[in-house]
């Protein structure tokens, strides 16, 4: 007979069920208490660490000569504006964010009459400081400009030479910083 060839297997009548209760009510510091006291001991440590994090509107961290911020039109030191109006940013611009109209002067050189830089298009890759010849165009340290409707967002050649003025040193030296690598 082909049954008697297995073993069958039955429950022992002295023997109880394994739940999830019983584990947990048995083996309590078996599984958890070693977790328990490591994360206890970790949190001990660490609170005599420095902070891993700042507490950001009131400290601010580093940031890299490189970081492409708020955009901001440069002078000369004489106070003349840098811009050249050759329209190489406008041309390059990939989200044909920047608008420029030009006039020419007495003395044979163009100068801009309009440099509009539509901030809600701009993708901020930093094309437009690339292409300029004369480092008219840049992408400064500011990052807080935040506003409460989206007009003003759309920056003029007054608001640009403002940034311009404002963050002078610090974009000088980005750039004086990142010279090596250009």
């Amino acid at each position: 007979n082909m049954d008697s060839s297995y073993k069958h297997i039955t429950k022992h009548k002295n023997a109880f069920p394994v739940t999830l209760k019983f584990i947990l009510k048995n083996n309590y510091m078996a599984l958890f208490g070693f977790e328990v006291i490591t994360a206890f001991k970790l949190a001990i440590a660490r609170s005599f660490q420095e902070p891993t994090t700042i507490n950001y509107p009131f400290e601010k961290g580093p940031i890299s000569p490189r970081f492409r911020g708020e955009h901001a039109l440069r002078r000369y030191p004489n106070g003349e504006e840098r811009c050249i109006a050759c329209k190489l940013c406008e041309a390059i611009c990939p989200a044909q964010a920047i608008t420029i109209e030009t006039e020419a002067r007495e003395d044979g050189s163009r100068r801009t009459t309009r440099y509009d830089i539509d901030m809600t298009k701009c993708i901020y890759c930093g094309f437009c400081q690339e292409a300029c010849p004369v480092d008219a165009i840049v992408e400064g340290p500011n990052f807080e400009y935040s506003t409460s409707t989206r007009e003003e967002l759309l920056y003029n050649k007054e608001k640009l030479l403002s940034n311009g003025d404002r963050w002078e040193t610090a974009i000088a030296e980005n750039i004086q910083a990142d010279q090596y690598y250009r």
